[in-house]
């Protein structure tokens, strides 16, 4: 292995050094030098996965109308067509150094300590293009895309990790990617896409998608797994657990309602990773998926800590309102007609001479003004929205989201503070705020910044210090190793961990 002679110190090394725990990023973005991947794929698949590979990369790059991406449309053309602005200029390209490292293995894991981490987990740019490749296709170029990672990062073992790639068209082809990649290529994390996108079918079968094209593009809902999807997706999760495989996901909503200016991307940008992975996480939880499978784990990257927080406050707050017991206070049949009509005759008297009604017919009315005018009530399974989530107390709720989520939070995001603030959160817990310093993205202009800008957090009182440690350490490695205790074996954490002083502190970092 040649050593890098230009390796120099770093405000992050610095601080790392006079720390007593390991280091462990969730969320670093590697990019693929394209001739030889697509050389490895060539030779894996034929020409044709390479075709496919280029069309599914162009396809998630670039919004497209009439056949011609945004860059290539007038602005006349941008607002007829609403032709939603694309991410750009997206990698960094001044710093040429940390532009070679995000793509050379060894140059990357040679600048480690220079960045101040023990561990990290690689997201390849590339890693799940295959999700948009034909059908016929998309299975075999996932399996070359995640066979390629795995090959060029494998002697790296001990400090670095890439992700599987897992398609979620259907369960069945989920399962069969997770085994590959899981027992015959070595892989530790799948990377999932956090919904699929499906025909609307009663429009589908009215005007179908070969004959128009322009409305199959639109007639669509996305499926994220859990809450009414439209497949049983709970082997796919038991398989999950089985292998001892820590579910993640970048999971984004640029293009829905609120994100799809055709002139602005920050319009489209600014919190699009934290709504697509709350709705992910939503569905997951009230479709009862963290109540049938306690023992999975699944982080959600790149959206921040604060929604994890903000959603588990109001988990808490609707449930109290909506539980069963609360409905009756909303019931229509709880009201009193005796009552409302004295009241009427006591303060709206005019409204009785205006409109004369009975005592039924006065309550009918009063009800339909508010939101009870349905065709019929709610009845039975209809009326219990907690109910797949198997919800009786708000213990329930912190042990079906707090354990089972976990939020990738960027180095200098101020808002991870709304995750450790254990006075606002119910039951005096802590969100699962994870480090993820999205180094080789555009908003990491310098690999060497993000621990130190967390460390800034704690200097300015946003965090404490504790807070740190479980942000940059007792959470990533209680996320990984809750859902395989072999994690870390073999790797430079396994060593510090076994060194750290306390023998209570392995303990307490695998007990949910």
């Amino acid at each position: 292995m040649t050593e890098y002679s230009r390796l120099k110190a770093s405000r992050s090394a610095a601080i790392k050094a006079t720390l007593d725990y390991p280091i462990i990023d969730t969320d670093v973005h590697t990019n693929d030098f394209t001739p030889a991947l697509e050389d490895y794929i060539a030779k894996y698949g034929g020409s044709k996965l390479v075709d496919e590979l280029r069309k599914a990369e162009a396809s998630r790059l670039n919004s497209k109308s009439n056949g011609k991406d945004w860059y290539q449309q007038t602005p006349e053309e941008r607002q007829y067509n609403r032709t939603i602005r694309s991410p750009w200029w997206a990698r960094v390209t001044r710093n040429t150094l940390d532009l070679a490292t995000y793509t050379l293995p060894e140059l990357f894991y040679q600048r480690q300590a220079e960045q101040g981490s023990d561990y990290s987990v690689l997201f390849p740019n590339n890693v799940l293009a295959p999700a948009g490749a034909s059908k016929e296709n998309r299975q075999a170029l996932q399996r070359a895309v995640n066979h390629y990672h795995a090959d060029i990062y494998r002697k790296y073992s001990d400090r670095l990790t890439p992700v599987a790639g897992i398609p979620m068209s259907n369960p069945q082809e989920a399962i069969e990617e997770l085994e590959f990649a899981v027992k015959t290529l070595g892989l530790k994390v799948a990377n999932i896409p956090g919904g699929v996108k499906r025909p609307i079918r009663a429009i589908a079968d009215k005007y179908p998608a070969d004959q128009y094209p322009e409305i199959a593009k639109y007639a669509s809902y996305i499926d994220f797994y859990g809450l009414d999807s439209e497949y049983d997706y709970d082997p796919f999760w038991a398989k999950a657990v089985e292998l001892g495989v820590p579910i993640t996901t970048h999971y984004g909503s640029q293009g829905w309602t609120g994100r799809s200016s055709i002139s602005n991307y920050m319009n489209n940008h600014i919190g699009h990773f934290a709504d697509g992975s709350q709705a992910f996480a939503k569905a997951l939880f009230f479709g009862g998926v963290t109540k049938r499978f306690p023992q999975l784990r699944l982080a959600m990257l790149e959206g921040g800590a604060d929604w994890g927080a903000h959603v588990y406050i109001h988990l808490v707050d609707r449930f109290s309102k909506r539980s069963l017991k609360g409905l009756q206070n909303y019931n229509p049949d709880n009201a009193n007609p005796d009552e409302l009509f004295v009241l009427f005759e006591r303060f709206g008297s005019e409204f009785l001479e205006a409109h004369p009604l009975t005592k039924e017919e006065l309550t009918k009315s009063v009800l339909g003004s508010s939101f009870n005018r349905h065709s019929r009530s709610p009845v039975g399974s209809e009326l219990e929205d907690f109910a797949a989530a198997g919800i009786e107390t708000i213990e329930d709720i912190r042990d079906r989201w707090v354990n089972s989520f976990f939020f990738g939070s960027e180095s200098d995001d101020r808002t991870i503070g709304a995750a450790f603030n254990d006075k606002a959160n119910p039951l005096g817990v802590k969100i699962n705020a994870i480090y993820s310093s999205d180094v080789g993205h555009w908003d990491v202009p310098d690999l060497t910044d993000p621990l130190a800008e967390s460390w800034d957090l704690v200097q300015e009182g946003v965090i404490s210090e504790a807070d740190f440690k479980a942000y940059v350490f007792n959470n990533p490695y209680k996320f990984y190793t809750q859902a395989n205790s072999e994690f870390f074996k073999g790797t430079a954490v396994e060593s510090k961990v076994s060194n750290l002083t306390s023998p209570q502190v392995e303990k307490n970092l695998v007990v949910a």
